[in-house]
């Protein structure tokens, strides 16, 4: 029997992973924060003595970019010290350990997708708190995967498939940003992705451990993905507003954003033969789950 632990199951990405068809012979547990609170490294060694797991998979995060900015120690709190618990227990179980980034550990300067082993210069809280964990993962446990991903959307009401939804209902204009540029990610194709790494390294202590991206195919930008968006609800029959732009400048979000998100997948689809499908060709099935979400 196989046993996948997934801590941070009531996101999108962890709702994700939960949902996964994993194949017969393996169990998933996905333990509230009540039951283990991954940052606190002395509750996870006992919780994984007491419950052993053939891999681990950390989709839990402080994913608030913007309030980040002034709740510092929260979002260091789940970002860093969190993944080193974590980190800290698999190695003492030797169980692998499956953690998620972000791209917002880059700049995001140049227009080139970011390769795994890029220099990090992370422009906000938010991408210093992950990349605090990205560090405390490699060093508290080499046998680990870390998988960077961008703009994760899911069936969530708090993605932004879902706010754009909410926009094509209540305005008759909706200006987005037009100068950030990088793929969506599939929440679905992720968990598939991170299941596919675990599911090896549980099996195959020489399985490829390190940095990898992964996000689906596809250059675009926000207001891109937008006009993706309201072509598939306009299609469906639905009203829709008129897109415009907006500068990243004139947005005025207080956290700065990579004008660069793009990742290069290319370690992700050598060491572990995972394909990302275009994020066009998945985004109707997405639609459709965020709309029968809402009926």
């Amino acid at each position: 029997m196989t046993r996948i632990l997934i801590a941070g199951g009531s996101g999108q990405l962890g709702r994700a992973l939960i949902a996964h068809p994993w194949p017969d012979g393996v169990t998933v547990v996905a333990p509230t924060r009540r039951e283990l609170d991954v940052a606190d490294a002395d509750a996870v060694k006992a919780w994984l003595q007491a419950s052993p797991v053939s891999a681990i998979i950390n989709a839990a995060a402080y994913t608030a970019v913007d309030r980040a900015e002034i709740e510092i120690a929260a979002a260091f709190a789940a970002n860093a010290l969190g993944p080193a618990a974590l980190a800290e227990g698999a190695r003492a179980a030797g169980a692998p350990l499956v953690h998620v980034s972000t791209d917002y550990v880059f700049a995001g300067d140049g227009s080139a997708p970011h390769e795994v082993d890029a220099a990090i210069a992370p422009l906000n809280v938010y991408g210093a708190s992950k990349a605090g964990g990205e560090l405390a993962v490699r060093l508290g446990q080499p046998r680990s995967a870390i998988v960077r991903t961008s703009w994760l959307v899911g069936a969530g009401r708090s993605s932004f498939v879902a706010a754009m939804l909410r926009l094509a209902r209540e305005r008759p204009v909706a200006r987005v940003v037009d100068d950030q540029h990088g793929a969506p990610t599939i929440a679905t194709d992720l968990a598939a992705a991170l299941a596919t790494i675990a599911l090896r390294m549980a099996a195959d202590e020489a399985a490829p451990a390190g940095l990898f991206h992964f996000a689906n195919e596809g250059d675009t930008t926000w207001h891109g993905f937008a006009a993706a968006i309201f072509a598939e609800l306009a299609a469906r029959g639905m009203q829709t507003p008129r897109l415009e732009t907006i500068s990243s400048a004139d947005y005025g979000a207080p956290a700065r954003r990579p004008m660069n998100s793009r990742l290069s997948t290319a370690r992700i689809r050598r060491d572990y033969g995972v394909i990302p499908r275009p994020w066009a060709s998945a985004l109707p099935r997405l639609i459709d789950g965020v709309l029968g979400d809402r009926t």
